[in-house]
């Protein structure tokens, strides 16, 4: 095992930390007090190809791996969650499913205006009966012929308002249950598709998160995704991908509360010397730096097993479970560093915990992940 990082790694692992730095860092704070999408930003992260990095070139994206991906998602989230899970959805779940999955009309139609950031993506699973359990969709996507009539709601959508393209999970048949279910590409603007109000989040404030109405939508049946039925495979294949998307953003939301706390306990003092040196704070940094680390493996592997070809459903859904918990207990212990600095937004660190929340609920929570792995080893 060769844990040392290719060339063009840390390339791309320096390229994404200038970007954090240099264009993500500056208006963070106030981006995430006003609830302001990084409109901007991700428009840059679209030009320098971090919107379809492991889309091929032919449909207009950057053809990395996956683990210069996790790379890249670690670094932008150290700064700014809402910026990165922009990153993660338009890459995993909807530029990765058409490309392995959609038709070459679709991917033509979609898939190069997607990896080259000249518009986003949005994935629309969950509902309101439907977040964990996701053979349960309400939706409906009505077989009229030659197209779907699609009616029902959507609940946390990512990119919810600001997407020009949206992945809808729907039920055709019922009685058929997961395999009546299908995949359909919907475009913003379909008349009867209505976008609600976004929503009013503990973090990643910046992020564009929307409930979406369809009302008697119709959609061509050219923009089905696959066979007839093929919807909830789709979903969860997809998924699997997007947490590695996922992991790799409480790694690095982890990483830059550590960076933040590691900094502050230098330089801050107490009876005498700087608070690094009092065993309690030592301690506790050494704890951040190894669970970091540990989780950082088991991102790094998931994303492997995905280049290589090998099953990844238990380790991307282990690396989820484990770096969103070290992502929570880290935010935590960073601002019990920063002490009272660390409950005020000057710092940071308080943003920093109120994002890492999420990582342990989208994209599947932490007791989705615990079936899925337990499932995997008990062999059911």
């Amino acid at each position: 095992m060769d844990f040392t990082l290719s060339e063009e790694q840390l390339m791309i692992q320096q390229a994404a930390r200038d970007f954090a730095q240099n264009e993500l860092l500056p208006g963070v704070i106030e981006r995430d007090e006003e609830q302001k999408f990084p409109k901007e930003q991700i428009k840059k992260l679209g030009e320098l190809g971090f919107l379809g990095m492991m889309v091929d070139p032919k449909y207009g994206g950057s053809g990395l791996d996956t683990l210069s991906y996790a790379i890249a998602m670690e670094e932008l989230s150290k700064i700014d969650a809402s910026s990165s899970v922009v990153v993660s959805v338009n890459n995993s779940l909807v530029c990765w499913g058409l490309e392995m999955f959609a038709s070459e009309e679709q991917k033509q139609k979609y898939l190069t205006k997607l990896a080259s950031g000249e518009m986003i993506g949005a994935f629309c699973l969950s509902e309101p009966e439907a977040g964990s359990d996701a053979t349960s969709q309400k939706t409906t996507a009505i077989d009229k012929g030659d197209h779907y009539l699609l009616n029902g709601t959507k609940n946390w959508i990512t990119n919810g308002g600001t997407a020009g393209v949206y992945l809808v999970i729907a039920q055709t048949d019922v009685e058929k249950g997961h395999k009546g279910i299908n995949a359909l590409i919907v475009e913003k603007g379909t008349p009867g598709f209505e976008i609600g109000p976004k929503e009013n989040k503990l973090g990643i404030r910046g992020s564009d998160t929307h409930s979406l109405m369809f009302n008697d939508v119709k959609v061509p049946k050219e923009n089905r995704i696959g066979e007839d039925g093929f919807g909830f495979k789709f979903a969860m294949k997809t998924l699997s991908g997007g947490r590695i998307g996922i992991a790799a953003q409480a790694l690095g939301i982890a990483a830059g509360a550590y960076e933040l706390a590691l900094k502050y306990s230098k330089e801050r003092k107490s009876f005498g010397t700087e608070i690094c040196n009092h065993q309690a704070i030592a301690f506790k940094l050494a704890d951040m730096h190894t669970e970091i680390e540990a989780a950082r493996l088991l991102v790094y592997k998931a994303a492997l097993d995905k280049d290589n070809g090998r099953n990844y459903d238990l380790s991307s859904a282990m690396a989820k479970l484990y770096a969103s918990k070290v992502a929570m207990d880290t935010t935590v212990e960073a601002v019990q560093i920063h002490g009272g600095n660390g409950f005020v937004k000057d710092y940071h660190v308080e943003r920093l915990m109120r994002d890492a929340k999420i990582t342990q609920i989208y994209e599947g929570t932490s007791e989705i992940q615990k079936i899925v792995i337990s499932r995997s080893i008990i062999g059911k």
